[in-house]
């Protein structure tokens, strides 16, 4: 697969040079200095009278999606780094408010009501699951703020104060179902995921994929966020004798089901699974003898073959540890901010309803390859691909669409689709 072209920053020693900036900007809570606004009218508090502008970063470093969003403040942090390195944005350097969302959709909702009405800051970067995203979504619309989501999902959603920088379903799903059903041939298939949003739209629409491809659905089966009790489901599984298995599990439920997959003698080669919740920071958790050979699909890999994701993957590695890896969620994080970058120099301005404006047609180099924002649904487009866990942990790419993908999170280009 030809790699994407170069990106426009460097990721090398820069990030070094700021990161006693980014250190302070950490241990901020309070709003401090003078104000564009009023936070109890519904008006933006947020201060550019400074050198400084505040910024959230809203990511589970504890509960069962700790495993998954970690690595994901490691690269938001990462890239507001190099930014401040470069001279910031409009001249200010980022100074960076943290939360915990705690795997706890609610919390996320507290936390983001903080980070906008009493940190005061400019934009929100995080969230990993659609119940997290959805609890944010009035309080962003309430409070006209501004959220970067990175995290592919079911789709069927645009909101004006939301940007999607993961992929939606006709960018990750669909490509997947395609993959299944003309390169691996299936006639059937068993879905398994937990038991929230992402995973019941998403297999909605599988089904009706399927029904329209001539694939048989064996059984559908959920089970709560966290869970780690899957011998019962792996059991129905393998009755079934589906031609694969579609996983939409999210967090550390996913250890205790490939074990059990492995334990009960189903292979990839004979049923394989295609994930799309796994990647390279996922892998070694799960185990990468549980997860050899199966699939995943995605936007983006370590494994890409290209000068710019190289030099990603080492400034990566030098600011985390040799084994730190990268994945596709944290690679959308950290192009998000790029983006709002981006979004802010070109409209000159911080102001979101002026961010917002700006939007359309913003274009970023990213370790994926371009992308550029569509101003009407507020997503990117984005390159699909399969890949292939390897005995390194790492995921080899085995399919590619042969180009980005426009987003079309409402389904509008398929007939088969009725919601």
């Amino acid at each position: 697969m030809e790699g994407p072209p170069p990106v426009r920053t460097k990721f090398s020693s820069r990030i070094l040079a700021a990161s006693s900036v980014l250190a302070l900007g950490l241990t901020a809570t309070a709003c401090g200095g003078a104000k564009t606004g009023d936070s109890a009218t519904g008006e933006s508090c947020v201060d550019t009278s400074g050198d400084t502008v505040k910024i959230g970063f809203l990511n589970s470093l504890s509960g069962t999606m700790a495993i998954s969003e970690t690595t994901v403040f490691k690269s938001l942090s990462m890239a507001a780094e190099e930014i401040n390195a470069d001279g910031g944005v409009l001249g200010k350097k980022l100074e960076i408010v943290s939360e915990d969302g705690q795997s706890e959709p609610t919390v996320f909702a507290e936390k983001a009501t903080k980070l906008i009405q009493d940190d005061c800051v400019a934009a929100v970067f995080g969230g990993w699951t659609s119940s997290s995203r959805k609890a944010m979504l009035p309080v962003f619309e309430g409070n006209d703020a501004l959220l970067f989501y990175p995290v592919q999902y079911e789709g069927l959603e645009s909101s004006h104060n939301i940007f999607y920088t993961g992929a939606t379903t006709n960018q990750q799903i669909i490509p997947a179902l395609d993959f299944l059903k003309q390169e691996k041939k299936i006639e059937s298939i068993f879905l398994v995921g937990s038991d929230y949003v992402f995973p019941r739209t998403a297999n909605k629409i599988i089904k009706q994929y399927a029904a329209a491809n001539g694939i048989e659905v064996l059984g559908e089966e959920y089970q709560p966020l966290g869970s780690t009790d899957f011998g019962t489901v792996v059991d129905k599984v393998k009755a079934a004798g589906a031609d694969a298995v579609f996983n939409t599990l999210n967090g550390d439920s996913n250890v205790a089901f490939f074990k059990e997959y492995k334990g009960k003698g189903l292979t990839a080669s004979a049923m394989p699974v295609l994930s799309v919740s796994i990647a390279e920071e996922e892998v070694p958790g799960v185990g990468v003898g549980n997860l050899e050979g199966q699939y995943t699909a995605w936007n983006y890999y370590q494994t890409i073959d290209s000068p710019a994701n190289k030099e990603f993957v080492t400034a990566f590695k030098a600011a985390n540890g040799a084994k730190a890896v990268t994945s596709d969620p944290m690679e959308a994080a950290y192009t998000s901010l790029y983006l709002w970058k981006g979004m802010v120099e070109k409209a000159d301005s911080f102001a979101v309803e002026d961010v917002i404006d700006a939007a359309d047609g913003v274009t970023y180099d990213a370790p994926e390859g371009t992308v550029e924002v569509d101003g009407e649904n507020h997503h990117i487009a984005k390159t699909a691909l399969i890949g292939q866990v390897n005995s390194e942990g790492l995921i080899d790419t085995v399919w590619s669409s042969d180009k980005p993908i426009e987003p079309d999170p409402y389904l509008k280009s398929y007939d088969w689709w009725k919601n």
